[in-house]
């Protein structure tokens, strides 16, 4: 069991993401992270340990931008590090991926990748959904997306973010948890409403084989 928050709006996204993971560190405890984009490319922030080792780091680094996804971790593939923490990049670094839930055929997907030349740095199974969504991208992060999603065999909350495309996070699940917060521009993605419900009590539960696509203005939920 992990914990997944998001925010795309107006505001800095790093305390609104650091805020929802405190509520959320029930869910995992063995590390967290986030990631924003700020002038078309991702600032990436994780730690080893509770949610207070990677403020910390934060308050170091100090990362910027108005989107952003973020995650606590309880281990399953992989033990506890810095690097096995979430999220999760492409190699060129413009891909960014959180998941909560297991993906029965990823060392599958692994191989596949491995002999395409694809490099991983973790020992979790979700690092293949970054990668797949690079290697799926061709013009088009949504149908790259879809097109990962349709690969993963098991159980997944599954958000991502692109360089490229600054304006939008992507999600969808299937047997894992995952709401929509719908503010007045901005909106929000969460394991668990209590995480946002500081921000806004409008809140939509994804359904199993949902899809959404989720920008400051609106949020558009379509099924598979």
């Amino acid at each position: 069991m992990c914990g997944i928050v998001g925010y795309i709006g107006d505001k800095q996204a790093p305390h609104i993401l650091l805020d929802g993971l405190r509520k959320l560190e029930y869910r995992g405890y063995d590390s967290a992270g986030i990631v924003t984009i700020n002038e078309k490319k991702l600032q990436l922030v994780k730690a080893e340990g509770k949610v207070d080792i990677l403020e910390s780091r934060l308050l170091i680094e100090n990362p910027r931008g108005t989107v952003g996804i973020g995650h606590t971790r309880w281990a399953t593939h992989g033990k506890p590090s810095d690097e096995n923490s979430h999220p999760h990049l492409s190699n060129d670094y413009t891909i960014a991926v959180v998941h909560n839930g297991i993906i029965e055929n990823y060392m599958e997907i692994k191989e596949e990748l491995v002999a395409e030349g694809y490099e991983f740095y973790s020992e979790t199974d979700t690092e293949v959904i970054a990668h797949l969504i690079k290697k799926y991208l061709n013009g088009s992060f949504e149908k790259a997306f879809l097109k990962t999603v349709e690969r993963l065999n098991g159980s997944y909350a599954v958000c991502a973010i692109a360089a490229d495309e600054p304006n939008k996070i992507l999600c969808a699940r299937k047997d894992s948890p995952l709401v929509v917060g719908v503010g007045v521009g901005e909106n929000f993605i969460a394991s668990d409403i209590p995480a946002i419900l500081r921000y806004t009590k409008n809140c939509y539960i994804l359904e199993d084989g949902e899809f959404a696509e989720i920008t400051r203005e609106k949020v558009i939920v379509k099924d598979a």
